[in-house]
């Protein structure tokens, strides 16, 4: 037991190591016993007191209720520092989605978002930090309701309410979360062999998650789910930056560096000096619109992708 923290669990809690001990190794005695043995043996140091008791704000009564999003910085690899986004119910603490990538912004946000409500459905509310992919602020640091991110901009569109922190302390919920996952998951991952975000991804998904919310998740006070399904709707065509520009006098639409050209449609000989929008989506790729029908899908280079593979009414 002694050798095995030493050669292979160097820097685990007790608490995670006698878990190890039990799945892998059919360990027999308790925890406490763990626990009081190491701390004889010297390997383990004895666990500081604990400070003033602070009472907790109340969990939200059933799921879907209230979600909580944000990312840590961290070195989920060795030798990568990295962001994991992680977006986690406030009745229960189960993480829906969790997946590291090298800088959170409005496209992490929105393959968070898909992944959950696609799942599970809409939740009543979201609550954030005041990030500036999530919140426009004034000078004075308070909110721009009036200025929606694209973010914003897709929630309202969505009907959940977007309520922003106004300090770490204020997401205790995702802070503890982030705690615990910084002391268990580059550990669980150095275990497993794994060095490169693919697989750490699919590592968190099919293996990490679904033993953290056995061991960490509670069951919610209330009866019943919050979450509201939303049969028909486009989630992709939503949780996508969107943007407004003119069609110039070639028949394309300039998006930043990217010169998109309109195919020939159909509904109109050429669409010159109409408003369109450009919808760009997490994984890069374009799409333009008129009104509600789209007229062009682009992959990140802006080259127009065959309209037969693709749900395009131009």
């Amino acid at each position: 037991m002694e050798r095995l923290y030493r050669e292979r669990y160097q820097g685990f809690t007790v608490k995670h190591f006698h878990e190890h001990l039990v799945k892998d190794h059919g360990f027999g005695w308790g925890y406490t016993w763990l626990k009081l043995h190491l701390q004889w043996a010297g390997v383990v140091p004895k666990a500081p007191r604990k400070g003033a008791h602070r009472r907790k704000r109340e969990r939200r009564p059933l799921p879907g209720m209230m979600l909580h999003q944000d990312g840590s910085r961290h070195e989920w690899l060795e030798g990568q520092a990295l962001d994991l986004v992680v977006t986690l119910d406030d009745a229960t603490g189960a993480i829906y989605s969790a997946f590291l990538i090298e800088e959170e912004g409005t496209a992490s946000t929105f393959r968070a978002l898909k992944e959950v409500f696609a799942e599970h459905g809409l939740p009543m509310s979201l609550y954030t930090d005041r990030g500036s992919h999530y919140f426009r602020t004034t000078k004075a640091g308070e909110i721009d309701r009036g200025s929606p991110t694209q973010v914003g901009r897709a929630l309202a569109q969505l009907g959940v309410e977007h309520i922003g922190a106004f300090s770490p302390q204020a997401r205790g919920r995702s802070e503890r979360a982030f705690g615990t996952l910084q002391d268990r998951l580059p550990k669980e991952l150095r275990l497993a062999g794994v060095t490169d975000i693919e697989a750490a991804n699919a590592f968190i998904r099919d293996v990490y998650l679904p033993e953290h919310n056995a061991r960490f998740a509670v069951d919610p006070a209330g009866k019943g789910s919050a979450f509201t399904p939303i049969p028909g709707v486009d989630l992709d065509e939503i949780l996508c930056v969107e943007e407004e520009r003119q069609v110039g006098a070639d028949n394309c639409v300039s998006y930043r560096t990217l010169k998109l050209q309109i195919p020939e449609s159909p509904m109109r000989p050429h669409f010159v000096r109409a408003r369109v929008k450009v919808h760009v989506y997490p994984d890069g790729s374009h799409a333009l619109f008129h009104g509600p029908r789209c007229i062009g899908r682009y992959d990140g280079n802006g080259a127009l992708k065959d309209r037969h593979d693709e749900k395009c009414a131009a």
